[in-house]
């Protein structure tokens, strides 16, 4: 039993029902359960975007876990949790919120289809969010999983800025990589930016050049094993994936369809 990793942290991007559905936000929904239907603990979080009916939903504040501050360029940025359940499948859903980023009516591009100009500061508000939480929570998680480019700073945080903490000394760090990559640029400063603790501007080297692909390079930077969530993951990021000689689950609709992806991901885990 020691090589089973029991304890599994999602950190998405998307979930089914709250968002869209879509092979992102199905397997943000499908795959939390599943791995809790093989008896593992798992905590599953999303940023609380505000497109998600709070009262449709359910909604509401832990306050025993809100009422942090990230800082980020100097600004206090105060960090609130919210959570809902998803009766069917017997498991809470934690939610990042914060009224500066996450209160818009889209996603990640405005009503035009412009990518937001603060894009870079939600992930950081959002990567740095679920770990300081996460800590409040003292719950130690055997793997972190992150799906979606909004979560991608969070391999390089935990391999940095929390490389001490004993909350994540044993954790590993699996990458689901999407078609999600934005085209558009982030902030230039987006390294600079994302300084905290032992994770210098130095520590984002791809981040000079702040695009989408070099941010999903970063998280495979720092990432223990990559799974390919979707048929068109962009060359040059599965190329820098090989490069490394990192663990790699190929993308397989198939699993998808049938649901057998489940154990596949579960036998990565326990192989890390």
């Amino acid at each position: 039993m020691s090589g089973i990793k029991q304890k599994i942290l999602f950190v998405n991007s998307e979930i089914y029902p709250y968002l869209p559905e879509s092979d992102i936000a199905s397997v943000g929904r499908y795959l939390p359960q599943g791995i809790q239907e093989r008896k593992r603990e798992i905590r599953s979080f999303m940023p609380r975007f505000g497109c998600i009916n709070e009262r449709k939903n359910q909604l509401h504040e832990v306050i025993r876990l809100s009422g942090m501050n990230i800082i980020i360029e100097d600004v206090d940025r105060p960090l609130i949790i919210k959570v809902a359940s998803i009766s069917s499948a017997r498991i809470q859903v934690y939610f990042i919120d914060n009224e500066d980023y996450f209160r818009r009516k889209q996603t990640f591009c405005d009503a035009s289809g412009k990518f937001f100009e603060d894009n870079d500061e939600r992930a950081i508000f959002f990567a740095r969010g679920v770990l300081e939480t996460v800590k409040k929570l003292r719950w130690a998680p055997d793997i972190i999983h992150c799906q979606g480019w909004i979560s991608h700073l969070v391999p390089a945080y935990l391999k940095k800025s929390y490389k001490d903490d004993p909350i994540f000394s044993s954790s590993k760090v699996v990458l689901s990589l999407y078609d999600d990559t934005p085209t558009a640029p982030f902030h230039p400063n987006f390294a600079e930016k994302a300084r905290f603790g032992g994770l210098g501007s130095d520590a984002l080297p791809f981040l000079s050049d702040p695009t989408g692909i070099n941010l999903a390079k970063s998280a495979v930077q720092y990432a223990d094993g990559v799974i390919l969530g979707a048929e068109h993951v962009e060359p040059e990021i599965v190329e820098y994936c090989k490069s490394l000689g990192l663990p790699i689950l190929t993308f397989s609709r198939k699993s998808l369809e049938d649901g057998s992806y489940i154990d596949g991901y579960c036998s990565f885990y326990d192989e890390l």
